[in-house]
């Protein structure tokens, strides 16, 4: 789906309860469930793979002090991709930050986010991985395109394989290259792949 396309928010993001805490387990374990849905539905939807919790018009609107920069701030992030995800303008919600970490542990247990820090406790950074396709599913796709294409012998740099023509078309072409890595780590502990080089020239061989 094209990242113009405007993304189809579930009937619950509508809903006011859904953005604070329910007490009931098994409602908060139903909430945890559609808000981890969501987030990777709208990251595949918008292609992304690294995600600030923290949105910009948090930031920006408590620093500045004039009233005239706070809306002109305001105003030039409220369309940013990712500020509408855990913020609904239209009922004026939005999920705090304690209850969106606990949406992205409640993620992270089921292998699908990784705070890019490294750090999976509390605090452990305001942005994460989010795998709508885990490291592994971008490995197979990866490798079947080797196979199809008949790329095996061959060595590629980390840089065709996401910018290059030859995989135009493809799902992992303009996808992030730390992710990339991840990804080619997987295929060379199963052997199908070789990475050398430095990290500015990388390269990659396929078996």
């Amino acid at each position: 789906m094209s990242q113009s396309q405007p993304f189809p928010f579930p009937r619950e993001y509508f809903f006011p309860p859904f953005f604070t805490r329910q007490t009931n387990l098994t409602t908060h374990h139903a909430q945890l469930t559609k808000w981890s849905s969501l987030i990777l539905s709208y990251c595949r939807h918008h292609r992304i793979f690294k995600l600030p919790l923290t949105p910009p018009d948090v930031t920006t609107t408590t620093t500045t002090t004039t009233p005239s920069a706070t809306t002109t701030t305001a105003a030039s992030t409220s369309s940013a991709v990712g500020d509408d995800l855990f913020y609904n303008r239209k009922i004026n919600r939005r999920l705090s930050l304690s209850d969106t970490r606990e949406v992205i542990d409640f993620l992270r247990k089921d292998g699908r986010a990784e705070y890019v820090s490294g750090n999976d406790k509390e605090g452990g950074g305001d942005v994460v991985w989010i795998y709508w396709r885990t490291p592994e599913e971008w490995a197979s796709l990866v490798e079947a395109w080797v196979d199809e294409t008949a790329q095996k012998g061959s060595v590629l740099t980390l840089y065709e394989l996401t910018e290059g023509e030859g995989t135009r078309g493809t799902e992992f072409h303009g996808m992030d290259p730390e992710l990339l890595q991840k990804a080619l780590s997987v295929l060379v502990k199963r052997g199908k792949a070789q990475i050398f080089g430095q990290e500015d020239s990388q390269g990659v061989k396929f078996f």
